[in-house]
């Protein structure tokens, strides 16, 4: 069965750092178009970085210069990441990933990412 489940949220302030983990279980042995994904109060759901299977990388424009996304393996699963730096009030919401484009009715627990100005 096809889960996400991500981890690594937290409270930082401005200018500060932090790094999400997604696992993935996915289908056996299969590279996937990935994304993170975020959704801040009162707004609907927007893409904020995508990875294709041949890593080749996408940011949305607002966090382009701060924020990597990368593959690799996190407590023994597949995994993705998102670097996130320089960190800005407006980055504040629970972040997911998923597919690209997204499996929806997968959608994980998501993590809560929030930064105090």
């Amino acid at each position: 069965q096809v889960q996400f489940v991500e981890s690594g949220g937290g409270l930082v302030q401005a200018g500060g750092s932090l790094r999400l983990a997604c696992k993935t279980y996915q289908r056996a042995f299969r590279v996937e178009p990935m994304a993170w994904y975020r959704q801040a109060p009162g707004n609907e759901r927007e893409l904020v970085a995508e990875i294709d299977i041949e890593d080749l990388r996408n940011y949305t424009d607002s966090v382009k210069g701060r924020f990597t996304i990368s593959r690799g393996w996190h407590e023994n699963a597949h995994a993705i990441f998102l670097q996130m730096n320089n960190l800005k009030h407006e980055d504040t919401a629970v972040y997911y990933c998923n597919e690209d484009p997204p499996l929806q009715d997968h959608w994980g627990p998501g993590t809560q990412v929030t930064v105090s100005s």
